[in-house]
């Protein structure tokens, strides 16, 4: 894995680590990689020199209350000097033949930049909200009388059991989340080492990882994976900072309890969570809602890599019938055509996806249909801007069938 490595921290600017210490390259094994080498040029060891790499995990995720198999690629990369080539092209289409006979009908990633991955046909599948308020500001209209419930801290290893199932039940109606190995939890959301690095968390040098949970150790309804470092903040009377890396809640009760936890720091200037949901409460719970200073940047992006069987596994919200017509799918062209799409509303059951007689309803491609699959974009939004085309009826009947529970989301970087 060391040429791995070493593409992935040149080619992201050491983002994720050094050579080995690649936190993301670590992570691989050889059988999850795709990589192009020239022969022609050899390594210091006397190996043919990496020009392209290429890994995907095989995660989990959820789609609107089901779970699917996804492939989570990362650490992407070229050489310069092999660059406009076409290696990438060539991988991601072998990629994507191989993730289809795996049975990953979805894959995701977090885009370097925008332009490259949309023309391998992703589509972004969420945003990061992002917030920063000093404890001062933390007031709550109390519109509730919730119960009372404590907020205890403890260090992440006691009670990683607790997080576990809290998270279980927070992501199982939602979209977009991944299903945490305890891998994930371990070298990701609790890692507490000084060296820790994520561009999607910002977690650097944040200090000590702790967490805050809501009730009882056996049955707690919410947490906040945080960490309190001091002079962060250019404040003279509140100097530091909390960073939250993750927070779940169950009801909310639990939600409001964490931002009251989170008052009581007197001495923290600024209270950060850089990758809150896009549909997260706290507009609505705080007494004056700009002195979060919220800010939207670009998350995960996802690509449809087997549209029957990705539109089977997901979960949807009534009985219909859709049909569709998909076209021009070059990387992955098993997905053209056309398909009659007949869900179902029991989670417990698969809905169908057969080939299409009838005269479809809708046109669309494949990455458009992925932005309708993921719930980030409704489809007469999609309409709007001339990406998806049918008439008024079949449209409103998308708009509502594709419908998420909850706006996707993934706090999860790979």
């Amino acid at each position: 894995m060391g040429q791995l490595g070493l593409m992935a921290s040149y080619s992201y600017g050491g983002t994720f680590g050094d050579g080995e210490d690649n936190i993301a390259a670590a992570g691989t094994r050889p059988e999850w990689t795709l990589c192009a080498f020239d022969p022609a040029a050899q390594t210091e060891s006397g190996q043919p020199m990496m020009a392209t790499s290429f890994a995907a995990f095989p995660f989990t995720t959820r789609a609107n209350g089901r779970a699917m198999a996804m492939a989570g690629i990362s650490v992407i990369g070229t050489r310069p000097e092999y660059r406009r080539q076409g290696l990438v092209r060539t991988i991601m289409t072998r990629a994507f033949a191989e993730q289809r006979e795996r049975g990953q009908s979805l894959a995701g990633l977090w885009a370097s930049q925008a332009a490259i991955y949309q023309r391998y046909g992703f589509a972004p599948a969420g945003l990061n909200r992002g917030y920063a308020i000093d404890t001062a500001d933390i007031a709550l209209l109390e519109t509730a009388a919730d119960a009372e419930t404590e907020v205890s801290r403890y260090r992440p290893e006691g009670v990683l059991d607790s997080l576990r199932e809290v998270y279980k039940q927070f992501i199982a109606q939602r979209t977009g989340y991944l299903h945490r190995g305890k891998s994930l939890w371990l070298n990701s959301v609790l890692d507490g080492s000084e060296n820790a690095q994520s561009s999607a968390s910002g977690k650097t040098q944040d200090g000590p990882v702790y967490v805050a949970l809501v009730g009882p150790v056996e049955a707690p309804t919410g947490y906040a994976v945080y960490t309190l470092r001091a002079g962060r903040v250019a404040h003279r009377a509140r100097p530091q900072e909390i960073k939250v890396r993750d927070m779940a809640w169950l009801d909310m009760s639990a939600y409001r309890a964490i931002w009251r936890f989170f008052a009581k720091h007197d001495l923290v200037g600024r209270v950060v969570w850089p990758n809150a949901p896009m549909d997260d409460p706290a507009q609505v719970i705080l007494a004056e809602p700009r002195m979060l200073h919220t800010q939207d940047t670009e998350a995960t992006w996802w690509r449809i890599v087997d549209a029957p069987k990705a539109l089977a596994q997901r979960g949807y919200n009534a009985n219909a019938e859709l049909v569709f017509k998909l076209a021009g799918d070059d990387l992955a062209p098993w997905n053209n055509g056309s398909w009659c799409l007949q869900t179902s509303a029991d989670d417990a059951t698969d809905s169908q996806v057969t080939p299409a007689t009838k005269a479809p309803d809708l046109t669309l491609s494949s990455k458009t249909l992925t932005s309708l699959f993921s719930g980030m974009y409704g489809a007469q939004t999609l309409a709007n801007w001339g990406l998806l085309h049918g008439k008024p009826d079949a449209i409103a009947k998308a708009d509502s069938l594709f419908a998420t529970r909850y706006k996707p989301h993934c706090p999860d970087h790979y």
